[in-house]
């Protein structure tokens, strides 16, 4: 590989690669599409990584100037912070293992319909019959809604909108 091909491509793959990866990040962020961006978001942030080191090598020596004047002590101390903010409470068990709704989110999916149905004021048959009305494929009663979801090419996330309209509200 020749110092011609670094120099060409190395600032506008990085260049492509984060775009990409924000785009990918914004949604996931926001949870639109989860399941096409997620993929997608890793790996290519991964891939970025190449084309990241390549531009550094090729401007290394203006980022030598930045070292030198003081110029990424911030920048980094404060994106090492920030790092800190979100690593720590997990590391430590502070946070008690996590968001507590994503905690509540896979005890209901990993609920079978038999112990998720009085949660639900509903039978487990209600339940089965409504979710298969919903286009679920529903072999029994004793499948976890994650299992209905897989058996029935869906997200997880989608047959929890289709259980939450079976709630009976008083």
């Amino acid at each position: 590989m020749s110092s011609e091909l670094f120099n060409k491509y190395a600032t506008p793959f990085t260049v492509g690669l984060f775009l990409v990866s924000a785009v990918s990040g914004i949604a996931l962020f926001f949870h639109f599409g989860g399941p096409y961006f997620h993929g997608m978001h890793e790996w290519l942030s991964m891939l970025l990584l190449l084309p990241f080191a390549l531009h550094v090598w090729k401007n290394w020596t203006p980022f030598v100037r930045y070292f030198r004047r003081g110029w990424l002590v911030i920048p980094l101390g404060l994106s090492i912070l920030a790092a800190a903010a979100f690593t720590a409470p997990a590391l430590t068990g502070a946070n008690g293992g996590g968001n507590p709704a994503r905690q509540a989110i896979r005890l209901i999916t990993d609920a079978k319909l038999t112990d998720l149905a009085p949660l639900l004021k509903r039978s487990p048959d209600e339940v089965a019959t409504q979710l298969r009305g919903a286009g679920y494929t529903v072999s029994s009663n004793d499948q976890t809604l994650i299992e209905i979801a897989e058996a029935s090419g869906r997200e997880p996330r989608a047959i929890l909108h289709a259980v939450m309209r079976t709630v009976r509200r008083h």
